[in-house]
């Protein structure tokens, strides 16, 4: 049985593994701690206490920005990323966000196609946004109401 619950100091091992796993440039295990001590919206999804998926978002002014969605490799294409988003956009519309914002490589084209289809739109592109192998990669950014 999957459980959501708020991420703590004590998950940042088990998050760094799946980051370091589906990541060319994984977030640092500081800017996890960071984001945890800012006071944004870090969630695991585990399973018998393993963590298969994770999220962070930041919300304040009316809108909420999805800054990581991430599932471990093992677990991907089986339906619990779209749960995560889904959880994600329900947990943004509780801080009384209006519109939730992401990003997303644009080589990224399973993401993408998930966004999509739970009415994101693409409103933008920004340039050289990622690190990249080879020097940058460029960035989609997405929208979905939450009125």
């Amino acid at each position: 049985m999957l459980r959501t619950r708020s991420m703590t100091d004590s998950d940042l091992t088990a998050v760094m593994l799946i980051e370091e796993q589906i990541y060319p440039h994984p977030w640092s295990r500081k800017i996890f701690h960071d984001c945890l001590r800012t006071g944004y919206e870090c969630r695991v999804y585990e399973a018998s206490h393993s963590v298969l998926a994770y999220s962070v978002m930041s919300a304040a002014a009316g809108e909420a920005h999805l800054l990581n969605l991430s599932v471990h490799p093992q677990q991907q294409g089986k339906g619990l990323g779209r749960f995560v988003l889904q959880r994600v956009i329900r947990q943004a519309r509780e801080q009384s966000a209006d519109t939730l914002f992401l990003e997303v490589r644009i080589s990224n084209h399973i993401a993408c196609r998930l966004y999509e289809s739970e009415g994101f739109n693409e409103i933008g592109q920004r340039f050289g946004y990622y690190p990249a192998k080879n020097g940058r990669e460029d960035a989609l950014v997405f929208a979905r109401p939450l009125l």
